[in-house]
């Protein structure tokens, strides 16, 4: 299997979701928190996909 770099979009969104979740498991954002595991999965998945299928 052949990986390509995922367009700067999609890195930034897949950081901005990491960064919310985060942000709410921390504390920070406290309306995030219920969320946060699901947003920095569905992060990763966002950044895989990205990785994976081409154009992306």
């Amino acid at each position: 299997m052949k990986l390509t770099p995922p367009k700067m979009i999609t890195f930034w969104i897949s950081v901005a979701l990491g960064l919310l979740g985060l942000l709410g498991q921390v504390g920070i954002l406290g309306f995030f928190a219920a969320y946060a595991f699901w947003l920095v999965f569905i992060g990763l998945v966002v950044l895989v996909l990205g990785l994976m299928v081409k154009g992306i």
